[in-house]
């Protein structure tokens, strides 16, 4: 194993591995010095970054950060490499690949034929050189579409997750918040509950009234219960109606392992729920969320920096074709990202690595309310991210999901982007709205009483008692 070496004026930093220069080239959040994977000062942190600049790529496919014999993640990003996509930055540098990614060469047809060779630790190498405005710049570009029953990720669009979550799972209480986010225009991304508990009779029941109202109303959206991916694969097997397969997943097989999964599982579900052919637009039908810490937090990172073991993830999102992928960034809490500017980074780098890596990312931005951030953080997050091109963001009622217990955004943030940015929803679910008159021919919220409350009052038996 090489060792690694930068002089900066009379100090000469050595690092013994490869993991540990890019720990050392990471931005500074609290979870690498957990760990005690952070660079030692700032000195040091400019002498990994000057060793990751002169790095070429290919070193990531000799070198691997987690032994091939080791790790199943490990052998799924080797083994799935694509050489021919990788070719035309095969010979470049890490800071040769930052000056291409931000050069009018790589364009979004250019960046969409990359993917494919990019792997998640080239991804992080070349997010580390670079300022937040670059990993903007450069996710600004990069278009990733999938389908289901809408279209997620067309330009001129966001997207938003309708999170109706209640702390009893009470059916009344989860309509009331999935007709209030409705008339916000939300929910195009999918509707998507956090059980408050999870086992397949709960959450079946769940989807039953998930379905059922989508049925009512005749939404072209699609449902998810957040069960575990085993549960899914036996609510299939029962005959419920389930539309989108979910599952927590992470950057090494131990942190999988964590999670009660492995690959052969996730592929097992993505066959069970291709097999229900529930969608009308596209077959996209995985939904994966991730989080940096998450394999630090169980011990499972293999000496590697928090970012670098959470792009790791996006290899595993990205081998099931999913519908959507989201980082919930600040979900872990300040042990792991600290405050407002570490959830930021983290937030922006996430959704930069994954699309530059052809995963559809978006973001729970979020905090824990022992953290050091508030919301005035995370309008700044959400600003930043609709800037670079985020697609999709959860929104909770009021910005306070009672369940979980954790600050997200609300649906009137999405409203915010959307006029703010001038984007719209997706397509399908836009004309669904200008039918029941929620929003006007301009995407625009309509204030006055229209046909989805004309709707619910002739349809009482469509929600719960």
């Amino acid at each position: 194993m090489p060792t690694y070496r930068q002089t900066l004026g009379q100090e000469t930093f050595r690092f013994d591995s490869l993991a540990r220069v890019m720990a050392a080239a990471s931005p500074l959040r609290s979870g690498d010095e957990l760990a005690g994977l952070a660079a030692e000062s700032e000195l040091a942190r400019v002498a990994a970054q000057m060793i990751l600049a002169d790095l070429p790529l290919r070193e990531f496919l000799e070198e691997v950060l987690v032994p091939y014999e080791e790790d199943e993640v490990t052998r799924l990003i080797i083994d799935s490499h694509d050489a021919a996509a990788f070719a035309p930055v095969a010979h470049m540098t890490v800071g040769q690949f930052r000056d291409w990614l931000l050069s009018n060469a790589a364009d979004t047809a250019a960046l969409k034929r990359l993917a494919p060779g990019i792997t998640p630790e080239m991804a992080a190498a070349v997010s580390k050189l670079m300022r937040n405005r670059d990993l903007i710049a450069v996710a600004r570009k990069i278009e990733v579409t999938t389908a289901f029953r809408s279209t997620m990720g067309l330009p001129g669009r966001v997207s938003s997750r309708l999170q109706p979550n209640h702390p009893t799972d009470d059916p009344a209480g989860v309509a009331a918040s999935i007709i209030d986010g409705l008339l916000f225009g939300v929910g195009d991304a999918m509707i998507g509950i956090n059980p408050a508990t999870d086992n397949v009779p709960a959450a079946i029941a769940l989807i039953e009234l998930l379905d059922d109202l989508r049925q009512s109303y005749e939404m072209p959206t699609q449902s998810c219960v957040l069960t575990h991916v085993t549960n899914s694969i036996e609510i299939i097997n029962r005959g419920a109606p389930l539309d989108l397969v979910f599952q927590s997943i992470a950057g090494t097989e131990a942190a999988n392992r964590g999670f009660g999964i492995d690959l052969a599982m996730l592929a097992e579900a993505h066959d069970a729920g291709r097999s229900l052919n529930r969608g009308t637009v596209g077959q996209n039908l995985m939904y994966f969320e991730t989080g940096q810490g998450a394999a630090l937090s169980a011990n499972a990172h293999h000496g590697m920096d928090e970012q670098t073991v959470e792009t790791r993830a996006y290899a595993v999102a990205r081998a099931f074709d999913p519908f959507l992928v989201n980082t919930v960034v600040g979900f872990i809490g300040p042990e792991y990202l600290y405050d407002g500017k570490q959830i930021t980074r983290a937030g922006l780098e996430d959704h930069f690595c994954a699309k530059l890596m052809g995963v559809p990312m978006g973001c729970d931005v979020c905090y824990t309310n022992h953290s050091n951030a508030d919301q005035d953080d995370m309008d700044g997050l959400v600003t930043l991210l609709s800037d670079a091109g985020c697609g999709f963001f959860i929104a909770v009622p009021g910005a306070d999901d009672v369940m979980l217990n954790y600050q997200s955004l609300s649906y009137h943030d999405v409203l915010y982007l959307r006029e703010s940015f001038g984007r719209r929803a997706a397509p399908e679910f836009e004309a669904w709205l200008e039918k029941m008159q929620i929003v006007d021919a301009q995407g625009r919220i309509r204030a006055e009483d229209h046909r989805l409350i004309q709707s619910m009052a002739g349809r009482r038996a469509a929600l719960p008692a």
